[in-house]
């Protein structure tokens, strides 16, 4: 801030900006001399820097297009691998959906063989314990028969041999129709 200071304070003190046209005081023929000769002696050896960078950065663009081209290259590869493999992947979700429907008709069918087996054995086992309850039913309907028939008959005949020979008789007959 000091300088800036100092700046304006010299500006005021030399009555402003101006310009000096004056081409010896000036030291512009000093500085156009001195860029004349350094551009005649540099020549040479700025050419081949300015040269050599040029042959630099050339490369590096070519080098920056190879590696451009390479990267498409691959991508386009990329691309098409991602397509095939999602070619890939859309015919195996079709062949595990293509599973999944036959492997539930699978189980659907064996279900309802399972269903259709154990059904049959229930109706079998009904069926039979509905024989066995019928006989027993008619077992127990012969034997109370068959013990009012004693009843009756010793009633009726008392206490007789023949009675006694005819109960067994008939007790006889209803046994083998029982069997």
């Amino acid at each position: 801030m000091e300088n800036f200071s100092q700046i304006f304070t010299l500006l005021a003190e030399n009555e402003g900006i101006g310009l000096n046209l004056d081409i010896l005081e000036t030291g512009v023929l000093n500085i156009i001399a001195l860029v004349a000769i350094l551009v005649y002696t540099g020549r040479d050896f700025l050419g081949s820097l300015l040269e050599e960078r040029k042959t630099n950065i050339v490369k590096g663009v070519q080098d920056a297009e190879d590696r451009l081209n390479e990267a498409e290259r691959r991508l386009s590869e990329a691309q098409k691998q991602l397509s095939q493999a999602q070619v890939v992947i859309d015919e195996i979700k079709n062949e595990t959906i293509a599973t999944k429907r036959i492997l539930l008709k699978s189980d659907a069918e064996q279900s309802k063989k399972d269903l259709t087996t154990r059904f049959s054995r229930a109706l079998s086992t009904f069926r039979t314990k509905e024989r066995q309850i019928f006989l027993e039913v008619k077992q127990q309907i012969i034997l109370l028969v068959l013990k009012r028939s004693v009843v009756q008959a010793q009633q009726t005949f008392g206490k007789q041999e023949r009675a006694t020979s005819l109960i067994s008789e008939t007790i006889n007959k209803l046994e083998g129709d029982l069997l």
